[in-house]
């Protein structure tokens, strides 16, 4: 193994989903500007994700199905006019 190329500034980081407010601690280096007061507490970096385990429909067994301005029917009636030229 090589030395020196793992950072040595590890430190508690609070990560929170914010699609659902869920919130874990776990030693890392990633630099961030907000703080949280945690359970104990204790001031620890904050890191916003848009989705974890809690919230990843492989993990949850739910689809989370977002249709932005009717996308998804605008690519369905094109692929549909597709199928109807092949048959």
């Amino acid at each position: 193994m090589k030395k020196d190329i793992h950072p040595k500034n590890y430190r508690l980081v609070v990560f929170k989903d914010m699609s659902n407010d869920y919130a874990f601690i776990s030693k890392s280096t990633v630099k961030t500007r907000e703080t949280i007061t945690w359970e104990d507490g204790k001031d620890y970096p904050l890191v916003k994700l848009e989705i974890s385990h809690t919230s990843h429909p492989f993990y949850t067994g739910k689809m989370k199905f977002v249709d932005t301005a009717g996308r998804v029917d605008k690519f369905k009636s094109r692929y549909q006019k597709h199928l109807d030229k092949k048959k």
